[in-house]
């Protein structure tokens, strides 16, 4: 399965894509999160639909004192394969 996320809000300086990344390796997804010019964050994360689940709860980082996730776009997919392991793209 692939989840292609765009979250907005307090995304971008604050170590969000660190966040988002650490999220992915723990669960052992693969993919990309990167800063938007519009001040939104991509994420493209693959795995199965249980690691997916509970990453899409991860990444609205509730608690994390200086990230604040005001919104979640999800557009769930087929896997595509074409990534090994989960990058920070700058």
């Amino acid at each position: 399965m692939r989840a292609t996320a765009v979250a907005t809000g307090k995304v971008q300086g604050v170590g969000y894509r660190q966040f988002v990344s650490a999220c992915a390796h723990h669960l052992g997804l693969h993919g990309t999160v990167q800063n938007m010019p519009d001040g939104s964050v991509q994420i493209i994360a693959e795995g199965s639909l249980a690691a997916l689940e509970e990453f899409i709860r991860l990444v609205w980082a509730h608690g994390e004192p200086e990230i604040r996730v005001d919104g979640l776009q999800i557009t769930p997919g087929e896997a595509t394969g074409e990534f090994k392991g989960f990058w920070v793209k700058w």
